[in-house]
Formats: structure tokens, sequence, C-alpha cells
């Protein structure tokens, strides 16, 4: 290592040769090689001239550091100078965060940033972030604006600029998806991540799926696959949460509403959606199908047989059990791994943890604990800025042992769900009544369903969101949504029941959401039909939820009223057998 590691607030800079395998091929071995040692020597000579530390090098690609911006894009502009005349053409990506050392080596978000906006680029081209583009000199640098792009740790939208004003083809970034910006970001599983996209990209695999019990990670992970692969589907990449439905019947809709298909005359939706996708090369993610395991496998089968350039991914709890699934078990995190995690969570929770310190031993034994399950360690994360991790194992130990429950129950399973009752165990009265009281919505709400359903107050929401059991995600601009992991909604819904308090709580669900599907039918015969679309999307579990407790609760006019907004919602949306179901079910009611 040339220098001591930067710290404090320091600019990254990853480089990648691009094609380096086809250059191979053309140079040769012999000329491949002094082609790359040239190459090398360029890298290191502008390093030095720039006062750049090298950190790391694999391959043909290196990792260095800067103390300053304004050097490292300097440094990345002579080097693509230097390199110009040979046959090598390396992308670049330049990213400015906070560095965080630990056994010599950076660890951080802010290094995964930086290696996902390198990769993005070109060869030949110099991509910077956002926060080292605010602290560059614009008439010292001409900088091109790239616009706004979600990169493939599926982070909320960035503006990425380039250096210098050369063409280059479309980054290398997500486009055609309705993947989420999960609630945290993506850490460790690198193995993992590895395996499941070389498997996904062997000839014949046609359907992949990943299994494990609650809290392994199996969602997260999954989204991670599918933005890895989403450059060989031109088609797009598409999510399908199937935890907020209740009924197998509601699978081939939820689908084709995600791939906006409509349903055919004279064809089953089932059939319409595998006519639709024999023509497209797309990924399809099905993301929690462990309670509709039937009815997933039966529309996956049809989907397999009619495309031949469709990749299915699913995660369950059990295997679909069709023929060519690939099945996937996903284990808890490697013990670095999960004391990584641990860290970073802390940290967000206001911890003044560093990784590679005196805790870390401690830190290992907690999360071992909890047998290394992501969400178990997330939530007992949560509250390291209160309890040092000495503090935290000894009192989480003593709850796990007392709360363990039933025997029958698989063994991780057990210590989730335990770790869940000690963490609602700490819950203040007033959190612990909105906690459960949240079970009541299905996908989500947001806050103003929240405070008028829950009697919530927003101080108590907030501290659900930092200690993890409660997440959060934009849909909008304006709008806040907030969730529960299956997982945890469904702990949630068992105090719910035990409290008394369901059905008071089914009744105001039935109250708001009816009113809602009156504006919705209304809205969706006016003007403004796209806006009121779009609204009941958001909340159509809630609708379909609403509906089922008003009929079961005998309220016919609000039963009414919900069915009448879902059928205008099915008709635009072209579900027609949802519609028939609705139908059927409201005439049932008298």
């Amino acid at each position: 290592m040339a220098a001591e590691l930067p710290t404090g607030t320091v600019t990254f800079l990853f480089t990648d040769v691009e094609g380096s395998t086809s250059l191979l091929d053309e140079l040769g071995a012999e000329r491949y090689a002094q082609a790359l040692e040239e190459h090398r020597e360029i890298v290191r000579a502008a390093l030095g001239e720039h006062d750049g530390v090298e950190v790391d090098t694999q391959g043909d690609a290196f990792f260095c550091a800067f103390g300053s911006a304004r050097a490292a894009v300097s440094c990345a502009g002579d080097i693509q100078e230097r390199l110009a005349p040979g046959r090598i053409r390396v992308r670049m990506g330049v990213h400015t965060g906070e560095a965080l050392v630990a056994d010599g080596h950076y660890v951080g978000m802010d290094v995964h940033r930086a290696a996902r906006i390198g990769a993005c680029g070109h060869g030949g081209q110099i991509v910077l972030s956002p926060s080292t583009v605010a602290l560059l000199e614009p008439e010292v640098f001409s900088l091109a604006d790239l616009g706004e792009h979600r990169l493939k740790d599926l982070s909320a939208p960035v503006r990425l600029h380039q250096l210098g004003l050369g063409e280059f083809p479309p980054l290398k970034t997500l486009f055609r998806t309705n993947l989420p910006v999960p609630a945290t970001p993506f850490l460790g599983r690198e193995r993992e991540l590895h395996e499941l996209v070389e498997r996904a990209q062997e000839p014949g695999v046609r359907l992949l799926t990943l299994t494990g019990p609650g809290g392994t990670g199996k969602t997260r992970l999954s989204l991670q696959v599918a933005a890895e692969l989403s450059d060989s589907y031109a088609d797009g990449t598409w999510w399908v949460p199937l935890a907020p439905l209740r009924e197998g019947s509601l699978v081939a809709s939820a689908v084709a509403s995600v791939l906006e298909v409509e349903e055919e005359p004279g064809r089953t939706l089932l059939e319409s959606i595998a006519g639709a996708v024999a023509r497209r090369r797309a990924l399809l993610l099905l993301d929690n199908c462990e309670h509709l395991v039937d009815a997933v496998a039966d529309l996956v089968a049809a989907l397999v047989a009619e495309g031949p350039d469709v990749l299915v991914v699913t995660t369950s709890r059990e295997a679909l059990r069709i023929t060519g699934e690939e099945v996937y078990a996903v284990e808890p995190l490697a013990t670095r791994d999960a004391v990584e995690l641990f860290h970073a969570r802390a940290r967000s929770a206001g911890a003044a943890l560093e990784p590679g310190g005196g805790d870390d031993g401690v830190v290992a034994e907690l999360c071992a604990r909890l047998d290394n399950l992501p969400l178990a360690v997330e939530l007992a994360a949560a509250r390291a800025a209160a309890l040092p991790p000495a503090a935290l194992l000894e009192r989480l130990s003593s709850g796990l042992d007392v709360l363990k429950g039933p025997r029958d129950v698989e063994e991780r399973q057990r210590t989730l769900r335990a770790t869940i009752a000690w963490s609602y165990g700490l819950l203040d009265e007033h959190e612990q009544r909105l906690f459960r009281r949240l079970a009541v919505f299905v996908g989500g709400a947001s806050l103003d369903a929240v405070e008028e359903i829950c009697n919530a107050e927003l101080e108590d929401l907030l501290s659900l969101v930092a200690k993890s059991l409660v997440r959060q995600a934009q849909v909008e601009d304006t709008e806040a949504r907030y969730f529960m992991l299956e997982t945890v909604r469904e702990f949630a819904a068992d105090e719910l029941e035990a409290s008394g308090e369901r059905r008071d709580l089914q009744e105001r669900h039935v109250e708001l959401f009816s009113r809602l599907a009156r504006d919705v039918r209304e809205g969706l015969e006016g003007s403004e039909s796209g806006l009121w679309l779009a609204r009941c999307e958001h909340d159509l579990a809630n609708l379909r939820a609403a509906f089922a407790s008003a009929a079961a609760l005998d309220r016919r006019d609000d039963a009414v009223a919900l069915a009448m907004a879902l059928l205008t919602r099915h008709f635009f949306r072209g579900s027609y057998s949802e519609a028939e179901d609705v139908i059927r079910s409201a005439l049932a009611l008298d």
C-alpha cells in the first residue's frame, strides 16, 4: 500500500477494463499481458501524481482513494488521456462519501455505491456521482449531465454526470422495471448473489426459487439478483409482491396488473398472460409465494411453457415443485456479514460503533445467538443506540430463552419470532398498541390512514420505523407509506387478536376504505381517472381486504360501495375474471 488510507470524507475511484475477454482472444495471451501491464503502469503513475492511494487491485480493476474530489477526477481524466492511444478501454466511476476503515480496509455503503457507478459506464467513460460533482468547480471541469438513473444497488434515482463531452451508449443502469427501493442497503451475500446469477444464466434455466424461513433475507437477495440480471431482459424486470394477497385466484390478476396485460375475449386471464409473455424477453420476480403455492405453481408452469425467453424468480418458504424448477436454499448470513449488517444498522440507529473495534467479538456472539438471521440482527441493532453490545447480548439472550415458543416450529423461525417478541416487549404501551393495530392494513397504508384508523401519534410511528418493526417507502414525491414485513405482520396480527381489538379495527378499516371506494369510483369516471387509478392501485390490497371484512361484518352498503369501486378498477385494467368474482361475492350478500 503506497500510503495511509484517507479518512473522513473520501473520494473513491473504481476502474475496470471493458471487454477484457474479447481483447484477450484478439491480442493473444502475451500481447494482452503486455497491454495490461502498460495499463497498470499508467494508472499507478497517475495515482502518484495526484496523491491517490491504491486500495485494492483485482485482475484488471483498480480501487483507489483520494482526500480530494478534484484530485480524483483530475487523475481519472489523466488516466483516460494516457490510455487513449492503446487498445485497452477502461470505464471509471467516482463517488465521494464517508470513509469507514476496519482492519485496514474500507467498509460501508459509499464504497459499494462507488463500485456501482463504475460498473454502469463504458470503456473510455468517467461517470461521477452527485456528491463528487458538488465539490468540483464548473469552470475547471467539463461535465455532461447524464440525467437521473437507478443503479443496480436498487437505490433511489440519482443524477449522474460524465467528465468530458464524449459520446457513449446509454449507461448500464436499471430501466423498464418496478423493482422497489428497499428500506435497507444490500450487504453481504456476495457469494450467494454470484451463485444465483450464474445459475440463472445457465442454458435451460427458466424458473429459480429461493427458499428459506421468514427473516433470512430471501426478498432482498432476490431483488438484487433481478437487478444484476436486468441487462439481459430487454422487455423489463418486474416485481410482483404476493404477500398482500389472501386468495389464490388473485395471483393471475396481480401479475397481469404489473405486466399491463388485459384479459382477451375467449381466453382466461392466465391464458392471456401466457400469450403476452410468449412475445417478451422479461424477468418476473414473484415474491412471498408460500401461502399461495398451488396458484403460483399453476401460473408459473403456464409462463414457463409459453415464454421461451422469460425467467421467473420466486421466493417462498417451500418450493413450488414443478418441472424444471431450480431451488436455492437461502441460509443465514455468514458471521462476518452478520457483524457488518449489525454495524451498518446500528450506525443508522445512531450508535457510536466502529467495525473492527473492541465490540466485534461481542457483536459476533450476539449475531450467533440470533442464528445470523438478517431480520433478527436488524431488530437487535436498532436498539444499539440505547444499549451497548454487551448489555444487548445479556438482555437479548435471557429474552430468547423465555420466548422461544413451541418446539414443533423450525428452530430459526422460533428464533426470529422470539426476537420480534423481545423487540415488541421493549416498546412502551403506546408503541405496542400502534404496532399491533397496524396489522389491520394489508400492503401498507398512508400516514393519514394510519392516524385515522389506529389513532396514531406520528412520534410513535416514527419510533417503530427507527426500531425496524415498521418500514417506510416513498410512493410519490408527496406521500410516504408505512408497511410491515410479512413475518412481522403475522406476529402483530396475533397480538391484535389477543388484545380483543381486532373487530373494532376492522370496522374502522371498512369505514375509511368504503369512503375511499366511493371517491375512487367517482374519480375513475371523471377527467382525472389516471390519478385516481394510481391511488386505487396503492390501496388495492386494502380495498380487497375491506370488501371481505364488510361482507363478513354484514355491512352491506359498505360492501356494495367497495365492490363497485373494485369493479370499476378491474374493468379499467381488463381484469374481468376478478371482476366476475367480485360480482358473485356482492350478489351473495343478499
